[in-house]
């Protein structure tokens, strides 16, 4: 049993497939099968049960899961007690890249207190989809990563927060002055969508989908900010990230209704390292700051 092996297993388990797993750890499918066959024949167990359709964990691989889990957590805190214990030759570089929101409506805050207790350290933040996110951290472009339910088997997750995606209009609007409304009510009303395909519209729409309702979209637009600042001119109604409209609910230039008999929205705002590189200590203060910033019921408190 090797650590090859170790991740290799977590891949198909995550994935449910050989070709799928092979893929995103960029090997071909004879490497992927071989170590996986040789994890096998160490330990004695068939780990995956296999169909045409598809490739379960068996009862032994769903034993081994979690503790794989946990080795290769292991390894990745020892590579960093080593990395820790490695002379710093200057103050450091910090290179991170997020999704677009993140980058506009949660970093700026917590890169003034970080560059405030950091003030040698050159800070470089790229924007990108989640996608982009996930190649730059996996090619090593970047320390650290931030966005929205994200995960890989090479990379470690760890979600910071909720951020729910929230109704919202203008408090002039005649539709705002309920606070609560039913989705068959929320159906007629004009509404703005944003960013189609992405995982945002993908949220929005499949809540009326599964409710077989038609959503009255009169406007579609790229970009949340984009989107805000049309419900803000009264134009529609939208279903925004908490962490983009948490200043306008403040200051009460928007309103929040609940939907009352559908699901809320949830995705989680993560942050995500590779499994095969150590932090320097600049990324690792930055993540110390990040969780402790996150580490809050609300994000009005970052």
């Amino acid at each position: 049993m090797d650590i090859d092996q170790i991740e290799t297993f977590l891949a198909v388990a995550t994935y449910g497939g050989f070709h799928r797993a092979a893929k995103a750890l960029r090997l071909s499918q004879p490497a992927v099968s071989a170590r996986i066959h040789l994890l096998e024949e160490s330990l004695g167990a068939k780990l995956f049960v296999r169909s045409r359709a598809h490739v379960a964990l068996s009862p032994a691989g769903r034993t081994l899961r979690p503790h794989a889990e946990n080795l290769l957590r292991a390894v990745s805190v020892a590579r960093q007690a080593v990395h820790e214990q490695q002379p710093a030759s200057a103050p450091g570089v910090l290179s991170i890249a997020a999704g677009l929101s993140i980058s506009t409506y949660l970093l700026p805050d917590i890169l003034k207190k970080y560059q405030s207790a950091n003030p040698g350290v050159m800070v470089s933040v790229r924007s990108g989809n989640s996608v982009q996110v996930l190649k730059m951290v996996l090619d090593g472009e970047v320390d650290l990563g931030l966005a929205r339910s994200l995960h890989h088997p090479e990379v470690e997750t760890q979600s910071l927060r909720d951020d729910p995606l929230l109704f919202v209009g203008h408090p002039g609007l005649p539709a705002t002055r309920k606070r609560r409304l039913k989705l068959q009510d929320v159906e007629s009303l004009p509404l703005i969508f944003y960013d189609r395909g992405s995982s945002d519209w993908t949220l929005t729409n499949g809540l009326f989908r599964r409710a077989g309702l038609l959503p009255n979209v009169v406007l579609e637009v790229e970009g949340i900010e984009t989107c805000k600042r049309m419900v803000l001119r009264r134009l529609g109604l939208a279903f925004l990230p908490q962490l983009a409209v948490t200043s306008e609910l403040k200051s009460a230039r928007l309103r929040a209704i609940q939907i009352t008999d559908a699901e809320p929205l949830h995705r989680s705002l993560d942050v995500i390292r590779s499994r095969h590189r150590a932090l320097g200590g600049a990324a690792q203060r930055f993540l110390n700051l990040l969780q402790s910033a996150t580490d809050s019921e609300s994000v009005l408190k970052i």
